[in-house]
């Protein structure tokens, strides 16, 4: 489903290396390491009516990712949760708001990969916009698998949410191109390991499975799902999944902070039946539900 502009959107302030900036404003030095090589790391976190959902467990994520990518220097989490606070009162952005937080490696003295020449600290972006969930968790999604590979640990590990998505875009482009909505990507043995920009669930005779966090993104969502499961005394197990356990699952469905739980309806032109897992889905969706005000940090309190 291709987003629309959100005309509120238009005169935005944005939040870029110390302060705030009007939508034309707010721009990074070609210098920057974002745009020199992708070099910078990133969260998505959305805000409810009852406030910031999960901001510690984004931010974690946030400092694992640049320690793994050796950032010299990491803002405090205070710095970061002023930034995000600032941004959200300037903007007046209470609900239904996705904000991109993105920490750079900081501009550089000269063009290179050589981290050593990146010698003006990191640089802080954080962009919120008013925005709606990604899918339509009524209807579903269609996804087909994609040629492209989604990376191992041994070319760019998925536990570093980094800024290079070139290859998950690749896999959007594939999914585009059939008209379909996403690209259900594999891993280097030909396991499932995630969607182009979710995470995937399956069902079967009443038990729920997930790829394994080898090849795909430990997602926030990902996790809280299978906190619900066993709220709920679900069997939940990580394992690796082929595209035909894919297509005969009692139930398929994806997750992601914009999307929340998203039912797949189809997968490579195969309807998914969810006639049998139907009701754990909405179980899981229910239970789901009930975390939101649970893990929500008023803006205020920030």
């Amino acid at each position: 489903m291709l987003q629309k502009f959100d005309s509120r959107n238009e005169d935005i302030h944005i939040w870029v290396g110390d302060g705030l900036y009007p939508r034309g404003e707010a721009k990074v030095s070609v210098f920057d390491s974002s745009v020199q090589g992708g070099d910078a790391v990133w969260e998505g976190i959305r805000v409810y009516e009852e406030g910031i959902f999960s901001p510690d467990r984004h931010l974690d994520r946030l400092y694992h990712s640049a320690k793994a990518l050796a950032f010299d220097v990491i803002p405090d989490r205070s710095y970061i949760k002023k930034a995000i606070y600032e941004t959200l009162t300037a903007n007046k952005m209470y609900s239904d708001v996705h904000i991109r937080l993105t920490l750079t490696r900081g501009e550089k003295i000269t063009s290179g990969m050589d981290p050593r020449v990146n010698q003006s600290g990191p640089c802080l972006i954080v962009l919120a916009e008013w925005k709606p969930p990604v899918y339509d968790n009524k209807s579903g999604i269609r996804v087909i698998s994609t040629s492209v590979q989604r990376n191992s640990p041994r070319h760019l590990d998925s536990k570093i949410h980094h800024n290079n998505l070139l290859n998950n875009i690749l896999a959007k482009i594939q999914a585009n191109v059939a008209g379909v909505d996403a690209g259900l990507m594999l891993d280097t043995e030909g396991f499932v390991a995630e969607l182009n920009g979710t995470n995937v669930f399956t069902i079967r005779d009443n038990e729920v499975f997930t790829p394994h966090a080898h090849a795909c993104l430990p997602g926030i969502t990902r996790g809280l799902v299978m906190e619900c499961c066993r709220d709920l005394q679900i069997p939940c197990t990580e394992k690796n999944l082929s595209l035909t356990e894919f297509y005969t699952a009692d139930g398929v469905f994806a997750t992601g902070t914009m999307g929340e739980l998203t039912p797949v309806t189809e997968i490579d032109g195969r309807e998914v039946d969810f006639d049998r897992g139907w009701d754990i889905f909405e179980d899981i969706q229910g239970q789901f539900r009930t975390l939101i005000p649970k893990y929500c940090i008023p803006v205020k309190e920030l």
